[in-house]
């Protein structure tokens, strides 16, 4: 058996196969999407590195969340619009990789990065007087840091783990992109412990910064319930109901798509997940943060006056 088994060099990913009648539709759909990520998420990056309002530390790492929506939204959309209006769906075992390894280190990054933005918020409204000593510049570069590096090297090692399998065929990938488990579903050999080991990572990732992130709300829910809520208050804990959506959204999807037993994976649900926390999700950050957040409305605003009396002026 062994000697008819040949190699998989690349991959076919069937995305929308079955919907060859809308493609078009979804072209234009998903690439709206996109756009409004790019535009969306690239405007809270330019605001905070442009208006000296917004140079704190809580929009430092909302900075950081930006960017990572980007990147995270980057690795799989235009992949995903090419394969809308290309007969040739196929992608390399090296661009898989690729592709499995920045959509994991994305992803477990932003598992990261939340816990921090909590462990700020908490900071900002249980020990205010030593927010500034505790979130001073060289210490918010050191977290955000951590959780970039922290997201490459696990991603790698998963990413490795998976790729070093036997691939004999066949190649055909029935999801969006190469994700986790449609890729394992393809491997020649028994992946039992690969499953069990992977399993245990995504818990880690997913469950400790959920864990931090739960622990801070606690403090921070019992602090403002002892204290009488003044305006400075008030503002700190709208930007946290703004981060718990986001959580909320993030982690509810991540949680059921990759912490489920096996028995219970659906390739329909598992497309549907797959589609909201890689592609709804980075476009909604923007809008979540920025609905809600007063300063950044105010930021955005002077932008919009600035450029229209430009436009007057010539």
């Amino acid at each position: 058996v062994g000697m008819n088994q040949t190699t998989v060099t690349q991959f076919i990913i069937l995305g929308f196969s079955a919907f060859t009648d809308v493609y078009l539709p979804f072209f234009l759909l998903f690439l709206f999407v996109y756009l409004a990520t790019l535009i969306g998420n690239g405007s809270v990056v330019y605001l905070v590195n442009s208006d000296r309002c917004l140079h704190s530390p809580m929009y430092f790492f909302l900075c950081n969340l930006s960017v990572l929506e980007i990147i995270y939204s980057s690795v799989t959309m235009p992949k995903i619009l090419f394969n809308l209006l290309s007969k040739n769906k196929n992608i390399s075992f090296l661009g898989c990789a690729v592709q499995m390894f920045f959509f994991l280190a994305m992803g477990t990054t932003e598992c990261l990065l939340l816990a921090v933005m909590a462990f700020d918020r908490f900071t900002a409204i249980c020990r205010p007087l030593y927010y500034s000593l505790i979130m001073n510049i060289k210490r918010r570069r050191l977290l955000a840091a951590f959780t970039w590096s922290s997201g490459a090297v696990l991603s790698l090692g998963q990413t490795a783990f998976i790729f070093c399998l036997p691939f004999c065929g066949p190649n055909v990938i029935d999801h969006f992109f190469c994700d986790i488990p449609p890729v394992l579903k393809l491997a020649c050999s028994d992946t039992y412990l690969n499953e069990v080991a992977i399993f245990g990572v995504c818990v880690a990732i997913l469950l400790t910064p959920f864990l931090l992130i739960l622990g801070s709300y606690t403090r921070i829910i019992s602090t403002l319930l002892k204290m009488r809520m003044t305006g400075s208050h008030g503002k700190a804990f709208s930007t946290c109901i703004s981060h718990l959506t986001s959580v909320t959204l993030f982690y509810g999807t991540a949680s059921f798509m990759y912490l489920r037993p096996r028995t219970l994976y659906s390739l329909h649900v598992d497309r549907f997940l797959a589609l909201f926390y890689s592609v709804v999700t980075p476009m909604l950050n923007p809008l979540i943060y920025s609905l809600r957040n007063q300063e950044v409305k105010a930021s955005l605003s002077k932008v919009i006056k600035g450029i229209s009396q430009s436009c007057k002026d010539k």
